[in-house]
């Protein structure tokens, strides 16, 4: 019988010399798979070193590692503020108090004639201002920055769905952006490139490996749903876009034409519309590496200068 169609506990039962020979083990392994010491752990790193499959990560410093536990606890406390106004909504449908008709929820004149309710709660208004407190403390971690993270905070900005919270969010989570030799390790990294199992002429491709930092891919696929839009410069985003370089400028226009493009050729072919933004969110990332590895270039030129 082939070794290799043997069990593990028909193995057991086999003779002692039988189990140990030198055919055993290359045939199955099974005698050396128990064995595990720093002996074997650094020999099996200098075989990997020295065939140059090591890659080698960045590690962030203080400063980036405050910025993203601040980052992370806004949105744990957006997602605190989310579920106290789901309970405030259904507390006031259960006590049968409507809005005046016209005023759209969680608006400012919706939160005018909830304060002037005498059956209000207690936690919307605290996630109300933890949120503001942490905003705030976000906005001064960012002036105490480095040169090159503050670049490529205001240089994101000129993206469409990418506000300043945003960019701070992306920033954070990315670290260093020029790290990543393409846009497609970026999208890698993510987790927003489609699964694969293929072999031979079989070619089988699933959903998307969901791999990587979880927080930034919500945010990116979050500021995906703008680009549903046609291209526009509104007031908010032109005010955005007065600090920002021409080049970056110019990148994020192509972004918008392109993106735009791709969600309604997308939506014409009859795509679900989840995944028609998770495309969206795919290609966007390749804009966000674009201008962040532009970003901190320019960064280094003013160092350097």
């Amino acid at each position: 019988m082939p070794l290799s169609t043997l069990d593990r506990p028909k193995l057991a039962r086999m003779p002692l010399p039988y189990a140990r020979s030198g055919v055993g083990n290359a045939a199955t392994g099974w005698t050396l798979y128990r064995v595990k010491t720093d002996r074997r752990d650094a020999e099996k790193l200098a075989r990997c070193y020295r065939s140059e499959d090591l890659t080698a990560v960045w590690v962030p410093d203080e400063g980036s590692e405050a910025l993203r536990d601040l980052v992370r606890a806004r949105e744990a406390v957006k997602q605190d503020q989310m579920r106290a106004r789901h309970r405030l909504s259904k507390f006031l449908l259960r006590s049968g108090q409507r809005p005046p008709s016209g005023v759209r929820p969680w608006t400012r004149p919706h939160l005018i004639w909830v304060a002037q309710l005498r059956f209000t709660q207690i936690a919307q208004e605290s996630t109300r201002e933890r949120v503001a407190r942490l905003e705030q403390a976000i906005t001064e971690a960012v002036k105490l920055a480095s040169p090159a993270l503050q670049q490529v905070i205001n240089d994101l900005q000129a993206l469409r769905g990418i506000a300043d919270i945003s960019a701070v969010t992306i920033a954070a989570e990315l670290g260093q952006v020029s790290r990543f030799d393409s846009a497609r390790q970026l999208m890698g990294y993510c987790g927003v490139v489609p699964s694969e199992d293929s072999s031979g002429r079989r070619t089988r491709r699933g959903s998307i490996t969901k791999t990587g930092d979880a927080h930034l891919r919500r945010i990116v696929v979050e500021a995906a749903w703008s680009y549903r839009r046609p291209p526009c410069i509104w007031y908010g985003l032109r005010r955005r876009q007065e600090s920002i370089s021409q080049e970056a400028k110019e990148i994020a226009w192509k972004a918008q034409h392109r993106l735009h493009n791709r969600y309604m050729k997308l939506g014409a072919a009859g795509k679900d519309q989840r995944k028609i933004v998770t495309a969206v969110a795919r290609e966007l990332l390749g804009f966000i590496w674009a201008i962040g590895s532009k970003a901190e270039m320019v960064a280094k030129q003013r160092i350097a200068a």
